[in-house]
């Protein structure tokens, strides 16, 4: 039995490994988005626009609001995993770490080179906890509790929860831009194309299945989930912020 549990918990060490790498590089990719002044994902646009209104720092108010939202998942009968948990402590701390230690360029082509390297690295990184599979993002369980209680489809929640946070976060004076349209249309792609060289294999043995990925990354939601139909992906398996 001894030497059955030794590989279990060195594949569990590993996907720990690549959890806490991955979030620690995601929150660093949010400081270079926000050190770039070139626009911001919507929740971090809410996030900024947050800081500005509260003596807390941009890290410090990514951990409040993840902590209140996974408050929400209780009458949504989420069920956080490690990752979960992780995910609201570690984001927001690299996210100061990362503000405190890059210095804001002036010329514009160096914070343009700040901002791609941020929106590609967030889509790396986010690959990475996603493909640990150790549990939902606090933001991630938000919409997927809302398609189970309500049948609304995965479209549906996302789209006007990602609205709602960047209008509210756009009128507290968070920074909207090029970089929240080169967000949109690009982390998709880049996390699709970085998600099967990193994650980790299934249950059976295959790499993939249902995910759900942070903020605005990535939805690989089976299609009977995005029409409302049928059932929904799980919440405890890989999803990130």
């Amino acid at each position: 039995m001894g030497r059955a549990a030794a590989p279990a918990m060195n594949g569990m060490s590993a996907r720990l490994v690549r959890l806490l790498t991955g979030l620690f590089l995601y929150g660093f990719t949010m400081a270079m988005m926000v050190e770039s002044t070139l626009g911001l994902d919507p929740w971090d646009v809410f996030h900024e626009g947050l800081a500005e209104r509260l003596p807390l720092s941009f890290g410090q108010v990514v951990i409040l609001v993840g902590a209140v939202v996974l408050l929400l998942w209780i009458p949504l009968r989420q069920r956080p995993g490690i990752g979960t948990v992780l995910n609201v402590i570690v984001i927001g701390l690299a996210a100061d770490f990362g503000i405190a230690v890059i210095a804001q360029p002036d010329e514009l082509w160096l914070r343009s080179l700040l901002l791609i390297g941020g929106v590609v690295g967030n889509g790396f990184a986010g690959a990475l906890y996603i493909g640990a599979r150790l549990g939902s993002g606090p933001r991630d369980g938000l919409w997927l509790g809302l398609v189970r209680r309500t049948r609304y489809s995965v479209r549906f929640w996302r789209t006007a929860i990602e609205l709602t946070v960047l209008a509210a976060g756009f009128l507290l004076g968070g920074t909207v831009g090029f970089g929240t349209v080169l967000y949109a249309l690009t982390i998709g792609p880049i996390v699709q194309f970085f998600l099967p060289r990193v994650e980790v294999a299934g249950p059976a043995g295959a790499v993939g299945g249902p995910q759900a990925s942070s903020g605005t990354i990535l939805s690989r939601a089976p299609a009977a989930v995005e029409s409302g139909t049928g059932p929904t992906p799980s919440a405890g398996t890989g999803d990130a912020e």
